[in-house]
């Protein structure tokens, strides 16, 4: 049974440098906010599996991309669930924890996504356009991203990289939620500065769409970040779905708003740690 106090694992990579981000500065905030109500101990990702015996939970959090370790991760995932180790976020999630598939997926399956194909033979399902982006499918942080001519993309789609019309957007808008609870949403109204966030007043229907993918991952307990751009025809296309350890801007949030994330987080990792049930 749980402590009175739960005791976490909480799973960062400090050091992690990414272009427009500060990933230890926010893990150092949540948890020194995390410590009034958890027994909580930091580690590196490449000492997870070694250190999550003895706690009442795993929280992954800033970890960068397991592209870097994947071995190691894959060892601390098939050792989590073989132990039955509750890990937040749960490690059934279907979207980025499971490599890019799903935007194959969600496409065939006719949801609002950036059309997306892996093969040749399929690229006149997509829109027509002058450049294509091309990407990892198990990519991440825009690792191996490129931006091609229309001549070039067929013998670049072999089944291993993911193939996308090259949208004009707007602007891309993130909407962030804890379990399956609506928290804030930020956007970039300069698509040149992708990391220079504001906050953005979501409307119903924003919410509506965002809520498609939540409900279709049906996750649970968790953080998950929808990422989305604004098509030229005025509707909202996904661009990913980040059920793995999204980073999440806070710095970009007034006071109030990151506090009621904050007591929002503390009060799901208190259920999950203690193995309350999600409603059904």
């Amino acid at each position: 049974m749980p402590a009175a106090r739960p005791r976490l694992l909480y799973v960062t990579d400090l050091a992690y440098q990414a272009r427009g981000r500060r990933y230890g500065d926010e893990d150092v905030h949540l948890t020194s906010r995390l410590r009034a109500h958890f027994d909580l101990a930091l580690c590196h990702p490449l000492d997870a599996a070694a250190l999550m015996d003895g706690f009442d939970a795993v929280v992954v959090r800033n970890s960068g991309p397991v592209l870097g370790y994947q071995k190691e991760y894959d060892a601390f995932r098939a050792q989590a669930l073989a132990a039955g180790t509750r890990v937040y976020n749960p490690l059934s999630g279907k979207a980025d924890m499971a490599g890019k598939q799903y935007l194959l997926d969600l496409t065939a399956a006719g949801f609002p996504v950036i059309p997306t194909v892996d093969r040749a033979e399929d690229l006149d399902r997509l829109p027509a356009a002058e450049r294509y982006v091309v990407k990892p499918k198990h990519g991440a942080d825009s690792l191996g991203l490129r931006i091609v001519p229309g001549g070039r993309v067929a013998g670049l789609a072999t089944g291993d990289v993911l193939v996308q019309p090259c949208v004009e957007f707007a602007y891309e808008v993130s909407f962030y939620f804890v379990d399956d609870d609506f928290q804030y949403a930020l956007y970039a109204p300069d698509p040149e500065r992708r990391w220079e966030l504001r906050p953005y007043p979501a409307t119903a229907a924003d919410l509506e769409f965002a809520r498609r993918f939540i409900d279709w991952n049906d996750l649970g307990y968790g953080i998950q970040r929808v990422d989305a751009c604004r098509a030229p025809d005025g509707s909202l296309l996904l661009v990913e779905l980040e059920d793995l350890n999204p980073y999440l801007s806070l710095d970009a949030l007034p006071e109030e708003a990151r506090d009621a994330f904050v007591t929002a987080f503390t009060a799901s990792l208190s259920r999950f740690a203690q193995g309350v049930p999600i409603p059904a």
